[in-house]
């Protein structure tokens, strides 16, 4: 400890090295190296939820909490690195969120130092994987309710409801694969898409000419189409997946 102590009396130029400076009282340089370690956080979050996970999302202001704990913790004389230290404490901050999140208030209390110095002791159980499954079940069912209820408000501004949609869905697989193939004609056609969406209607006139579907089976199959043309553009990620399950028939 002694010789490091002499060591960041020069620019620090271990990350040990900077996290004594902090501990110290460096705020300026805390505020650094939480910005710059940022991509670290997200990417040891990412792999607990396995999903991508923003900066706007909440698991990321836990890790990014747990990753500043850390270096209030950390302590050199431990012979172990501060990301590895914390990658511990931001899995188990983490996990402990998702529990609170799947099962209720109560959380699992961690003694963090103990296990900082048991390196092969693993940073999840059968149980935190059980946990982490229940959320990631809940949070998406959350997600597709949430998409749902944004798409409904769009089909609202073309007179449409999602009952419609569901009513007058094309009954057989190839009819509904071709609704989407005249979907996708309009999306990829800026002039048809543009029409569309100012017009609120679907420009059957122009489509007759790009499509090999009747102008009868394109205005029976109408909010159909106009619906997945809506999904095409907008940002839909369950819905799109309902798309391919179609085209996969």
């Amino acid at each position: 400890m002694l010789s490091l102590l002499f060591a960041v009396k020069r620019k620090p130029k271990t990350l040990e090295e900077k996290v004594l400076l902090i501990q110290q009282g460096n705020n300026k340089m805390r505020d650094d190296l939480i910005h710059a370690y940022k991509p670290f956080v997200a990417k040891v979050v990412s792999s607990i939820c396995k999903r991508y996970i923003s900066e706007n999302d909440d698991e990321f202001s836990i890790g990014l909490i747990a990753f500043n704990e850390a270096i209030d913790k950390f302590s050199n004389e431990k012979g172990n690195s501060l990301l590895s230290f914390a990658d511990i404490l931001i899995r188990r901050k983490v996990i402990d969120y998702i529990r609170q999140q799947a099962r209720g208030p109560q959380t699992v209390s961690v003694n963090f130092e103990s296990e900082f110095l048991d390196e092969d002791r693993p940073s999840s159980s059968i149980e935190d994987e059980i946990s982490i499954e229940d959320y990631r079940k809940k949070s998406e069912e959350q997600q597709r309710r949430d998409e749902i209820i944004q798409f409904q408000q769009v089909l609202l501004e073309f007179g449409l409801s999602f009952q419609d949609i569901v009513q007058q869905s094309p009954k057989h697989a190839d009819a509904r694969r071709n609704a989407i193939e005249v979907a996708r004609t309009i999306i990829e056609n800026e002039e048809l898409k543009q029409q569309l969406l100012d017009k609120k209607r679907l420009p059957i006139k122009q489509l007759e000419k790009l499509v090999s579907l009747s102008r009868k089976t394109i205005e029976r199959n109408r909010k159909y189409i106009i619906a997945i043309s809506l999904i095409f553009m907008g940002d839909y990620i369950y819905l799109r997946d309902y798309l391919k399950g179609v085209l996969e028939e």
